[in-house]
């Protein structure tokens, strides 16, 4: 008997450790973020990429660049798992006509990053009569474009602005610098290499206090409820991201994820990119409801899909809610 019980007391114990291996030895949960902007807004997901972050929660992350409406189809069809972007007319339109995909965390909660023109344009009523670069109409970009207009009191129809679809912030700023455009939106890192060549800043969008779901992580509901692990890991290792970014002894390090990412010639052509969204990332990454009605308000007037939505039902926030009671955001 007491032979027995030896036996089946290794062969336990042999299961137990052959088990540890196999879940130690297990491949990392493969993830796709698709991501249609190019900026200094995706810091942070450079960051947890190249300083292990991802890894560290067991996640072999795939980050792929589309455009918002390609971004969005991939989340639709399950061929990707979030996507990193912002509350826009692509997005809302997505949703409004089918995608029920939510809003499970925000690292900006404002408008920000620049206009810049042609150093002939000195206020924004000069914007009049002109043309005005943008990646997509409805995405990103035109977004916080059709914000900044109205802002300043423009109507694009009335005051015959012209939109020109161009490419990526990259594309973007080429365009200005070589005057195929009158202006365009831009972050600041772009932004600040044509600040150097003459071009002008007409404002810094961030001090205009408009209120705006920023920067943001999305993903579909049947997603997020079937594996709210996988989405808890996720936002784990953006929050430590972000941590990295804003710590200042990091900057180095940070500013060289950001021109990799980014693929600026210069290490030195990264620090106004590295200098803004260290005063943009939020530590609480809480979707922002102010910020997705704002959008709505504003696409709403013209699209009664839109118009049906409430921000308040586009938003998924128990996992950062769970962070919070965990202490993760000191």
């Amino acid at each position: 008997m007491a032979a027995v019980g030896f036996w089946l007391f290794g062969f336990l114990l042999f299961f137990s450790f052959n088990s540890s291996v196999a879940e130690a030895a297990s491949a990392p949960t493969r993830v796709v973020i698709t991501f249609g902007s190019f900026s200094e807004r995706e810091t942070a997901l450079f960051v947890a990429q190249d300083q292990g972050f991802f890894a560290k929660h067991h996640l072999d992350v795939k980050h792929v660049k589309a455009s918002g409406p390609v971004a969005l189809s991939a989340l639709a069809g399950g061929d990707s798992q979030f996507y990193w972007g912002a509350a826009t007319g692509a997005t809302l339109g997505a949703i409004a006509g089918g995608l029920d995909a939510v809003f499970v965390a925000s690292l900006i909660h404002k408008l920000e990053g620049t206009f810049v023109v042609s150093p002939a344009i000195k206020s924004p009523m000069d914007l009049r009569g002109m043309t005005i670069g943008v990646q997509s109409i409805g995405g990103g970009i035109w977004m916080r474009t059709m914000l900044a207009l109205g802002h300043w009191g423009l109507d694009p129809k009335r005051d015959n602005i012209r939109f020109r679809i161009i490419g990526d912030e990259a594309v973007l700023a080429q365009a200005v610098a070589t005057q195929v455009i009158d202006g365009c939106y831009l972050g600041y890192t772009f932004a600040s290499i044509l600040e150097r060549q003459g071009f002008r800043v007409l404002a810094d969008l961030a001090k205009l206090g408009i209120p705006y779901q920023n920067t943001a992580l999305l993903g579909q509901r049947r997603f997020v409820y079937s594996s709210p692990d996988i989405v808890e890991r996720v936002l784990r290792a953006l929050v430590e991201a972000v941590g990295f970014v804003l710590e200042a002894g990091n900057k180095p390090l940070v500013m060289k994820s950001l021109a990799k990412g980014l693929r600026l010639p210069r290490l030195e052509d990264a620090s106004e990119g590295y200098e803004r969204v260290i005063h943009l990332y939020e530590r609480r990454i809480y979707p922002n409801v102010e910020g997705i009605r704002t959008t709505i308000g504003l696409l709403g007037a013209t699209n009664e899909n839109i118009r049906r939505l409430k921000a308040e039902d586009l938003v998924d926030d128990r996992f950062v809610r769970k962070l919070e009671r965990e202490g993760f955001f000191k």
